[in-house]
Parts: C-alpha cells; structure tokens; sequence
C-alpha cells in the first residue's frame, strides 16, 4: 500500500460517521473587509501595503502612462524588455528597450537575458498590499513574471482594486494559473537574513494608473 493509499484510507475512516450533505450551501458569514474605506483610502492602503512590502509605486494617468514606463525602464537601462502579446501597445509607445515576446518555445535560458518585463494584472488587494495575476493575455504566461529580474505591473485604479481577499477571489477564475505577488521575490531562510530575488523579481514596480 503506498503512502497516499494510507493516508486517504485514514482520511475515510474519520468521516465514517460523517454523514454527506453535498447540497449543503458553504457558510461566507466571514468579514468581506476590515471596516469601511472609500475609493480613494482603499487605493491609498493599498500602495501603503505594496511600499510596505518593498514593492515600488508609482502613481500616473493614462495618458503619462508610456512616458513613466518609458523612465523607468531607462533607469534600469536593458537592453530588453519581455512582453505579454496582450499587453496595449500603447503602454510601451515610448519605451527604447527592444522588446521580446511571450512564446511558448523560448527557454528559461533565453528569458533569463531579459533584464525586465512590463504586464498587467487581474486584481491587486489593498489590505495584503497583494497584486494577482491569471495569466490573461495582458499578463503572459506565469514564467515571464518570475525568470526577469525587474518587474513592471501596471494595476487599473480603481476598476481593478479590491479591499480584501474574498473580494479578489469573486474575481478570480479558480481554474486560470493565479499568481498571487506581494513585493518582489525574498527569503529569510538562512539565518533570518532577507534576500530578494530568489524566487522571481528583485525589483517590483508597481504603477497605479488612472
């Protein structure tokens, strides 16, 4: 019998005497948010919460939106910028960086020489200072957010901006590729010494646009 075989047969054992009730709705008596907050505070905690999180924030409008990008990935200065092939080409109308594509066929090898990446998002949550991504074609596949080393995510304030998580996960499409992202990648594993950069980004930018 193996291990999976064991623990699934004490799974059943401990609901012998559990009698089913899958018509049962699911009690959501839980809190939606933590007290109440306009759209404005709402957008506020939430760059509060990204900026706790080490995450850079930036605020602008639609129509300064490519100048921004355009800044910050000169400030970063690669020589290429990976792409999503839903991403509005507007957004990067004003970048000089050469852009690289999204596709199937490329290695993580190939990404790796991509110093950063510009995408959308599904929905970012102001209390946990959390943006999520599902993999839309404004956002790519989940690979291409966590092989650069600099990542920009542009977030649709306020359309795109929920208080709490049981608000994002109505959103959310539980069967797309969610990635869920709060600051840039980091670890304190090693004797408590936080590293970034481990396990996706080391630099996250995160751009709150009108």
């Amino acid at each position: 019998m193996s291990s999976r075989e064991r623990i699934l047969g004490r799974v059943r054992r401990a609901l012998a005497d559990v009698p089913p009730d899958e018509d049962a709705p699911v009690e959501r008596d839980y809190l939606r948010e933590h007290g109440e907050r306009t759209v404005e505070e709402t957008v506020d905690l939430l760059a509060e919460n990204l900026a706790d999180y080490r995450a850079v924030v930036h605020r602008t409008d639609s129509e300064e939106l490519p100048y921004l990008i355009m800044r910050l990935l000169a400030q970063r200065g690669p020589q290429y910028v990976l792409v999503p092939p839903g991403l509005p080409p507007e957004w990067m109308s004003a970048a000089d960086p050469t852009r690289v594509h999204d596709r199937a066929v490329s290695t993580a090898r190939e990404l790796d020489q991509v110093e950063s990446v510009v995408t959308g998002c599904a929905v970012a949550i102001a209390e946990t200072g959390t943006i999520v991504l599902d993999g839309s074609p404004d956002q790519g596949r989940r690979r291409i957010s966590l092989i650069p080393d600099h990542h920009i995510c542009v977030v649709r304030v306020p359309d795109q901006v929920v208080a709490s998580v049981p608000q994002a996960l109505e959103r959310l499409d539980p069967a797309r590729p969610l990635t869920w992202i709060s600051g840039p990648s980091a670890t304190s594993d090693i004797e408590l010494d936080r590293v970034e950069g481990v396990h996706g980004p080391r630099t996250l930018e995160v751009v709150l646009v009108r």
